[in-house]
């Protein structure tokens, strides 16, 4: 049996290992990088996703070919469970994974398995990594493998918004969401709690993924209570960002121009083309009230005509997104 031994060599191919992960070499470079300190003749990634608590096969290298069956079913080893329990990689063929082995390892002439659980630095699952060899792995393989798990584990993450959107200003905290409102942290910035928390984003992002605008600009009464700029853009998320989805992005803000709540509810109401009877309707007010919120705002904005206030409250954000 061939032994693994330490040197700088070896050690800079860890190194590339996390290059490759944060710098976009993404699983495949990841795993060239490997490949110099642990022999193997196949691998593949499998992801977890948080949204569904079903694992997926999403990239491979070796095999002729992946039954993603095979991934719900090494779940439910008691393999699996012990790998997750222990945090460390399991051999196959060993007690309890043969008949897994026989039927998705052998018939490819593989002759030894290793499956290490992915766990970031911070403690989350993310999936597992399943590796195969035509020969025996080398005594210290599960540790070395161990060892860069934690970097390796964002191959798999799924619970990140994979493609920035482009045109998100600096100094907003974002959240990500798919079409089912799954909520996914974007890289690069800094997670909006006030979002993350609140169940009515998660259903206006999906309305907003349903519609063929690229985004929107408004404002939201946050949960706690305060007024926050709030961006809307089109982004693939999940893994490689194959899952059309949307980043709600905001910051804290006055309401602008001086605006009262109630004369940002009219605005809203004026944007969307409602006449003056249908703004008292909607919001339990006599249409003298809403006249004179509507003599304030022209005011307060400067414009002399609906036409000219809508344009501006479209352009400028400065309509209700909650309303």
């Amino acid at each position: 049996m061939a032994e693994i031994t330490l040197d700088v060599r070896r050690l800079r191919a860890f190194a590339e290992v996390g290059y490759q992960v944060a710098a976009g070499g993404g699983a495949h470079g990841a795993m060239a990088a490997l490949r110099r300190v642990v022999p193997l003749d196949a691998y593949e990634f499998v992801a977890f996703d948080p949204a569904t608590g079903r694992h997926h096969s999403v990239v491979s290298d070796g095999h002729a070919r992946i039954d993603r069956d095979a991934a719900e079913e090494y779940a439910g080893l008691d393999a699996y469970r012990r790998a997750l329990a222990t945090r460390a990689p399991v051999a196959m063929p060993e007690p309890g994974t043969e008949r897994y082995f026989r039927r998705h390892l052998a018939p490819y002439g593989w002759r030894a398995g290793l499956t290490a659980p992915l766990f970031l630095s911070e403690g989350r699952y993310t999936g597992l990594l399943h590796l195969a060899s035509k020969d025996p792995f080398p005594r210290l393989t599960a540790a070395l493998l161990a060892a860069v798990t934690p970097m390796l584990a964002h191959v798999t993450d799924l619970s990140r918004c994979v493609i920035d959107p482009v045109g998100l200003p600096p100094g907003f905290r974002a959240v990500a969401y798919d079409r089912l409102g799954t909520r996914r942290r974007v890289p690069g910035r800094e997670t909006s709690v006030v979002l993350w928390d609140d169940p009515a984003m998660a259903a206006y992002a999906r309305t907003f993924i349903d519609s063929r605008e690229l985004s929107r600009h408004g404002l939201w009464l946050g949960g706690d209570g305060g007024w926050h700029e709030v961006r809307l853009l089109r982004a693939g998320v999940g893994f490689q960002g194959t899952l059309q989805g949307a980043v709600a992005a905001e910051r804290p803000c006055p309401l602008p121009y001086d605006l009262t709540g109630r004369e940002l509810d009219v605005l809203t109401r004026v944007a969307a083309g409602d006449s003056n009877p249908q703004i008292a309707a909607a919001l339990v007010l006599s249409v003298r009230t809403v006249t004179t919120h509507l003599e304030h705002i022209f005011a307060k904005l400067g414009c002399d005509s609906r036409t000219r206030l809508t344009t501006k409250a479209l352009a400028e954000g400065l309509c209700r997104l909650d309303a």
